[in-house]
């Protein structure tokens, strides 16, 4: 499975805001700026962040946009699927009404998927943004 430039730029934004983070609002041509991504791709990731209350944002001169919670209360997995929608394998483990021919047979495959997803989830949603700000740090050095 591969992640959308979305998803990955999601995290980068949300990164950004939590190592830049002095309780002022940060602007989206900074981020922009530092992250080296277009101000119309981000404005679409931040409708999606802000629809799930992960971003608040203000306008005016001192405008911009900052997290609603502390780094380490966010997941990678949330993250992700706030912006790349169900992380599922397969179209059956995404919509259980599916209607797929193997379904009445049983599926010899379904539990492998199933398995993929579950481990998928569990890493993804054990990963937060602080251990990436850590990493960030450490990196920086």
């Amino acid at each position: 499975m591969k992640f959308s430039t979305k998803g990955r730029y999601a995290l980068r934004l949300m990164l950004d805001l939590a190592a830049n983070d002095k309780g002022n609002y940060i602007t989206l041509k900074e981020i922009s700026q530092r992250q080296e991504i277009s101000m119309k791709y981000l404005e679409q990731i931040i409708a999606s962040l802000i629809k799930d209350d992960f971003l608040q944002s203000t306008r005016g001169a001192y405008g911009g946009y900052r997290l609603t919670r502390s780094p380490s209360d966010y997941t990678v997995g949330e993250i992700l699927r706030a912006t790349e929608g169900c992380l599922a394998p397969v179209i059956c483990l995404e919509d259980e009404d599916i209607d797929c021919a193997h379904k009445k047979n049983g599926c010899a495959t379904r539990e492998l998927w199933q398995g993929l997803y579950d481990v998928m989830n569990e890493y993804l949603d054990n990963y937060t943004l602080k251990m990436l700000l850590d990493k960030q740090i450490t990196i920086d050095k």
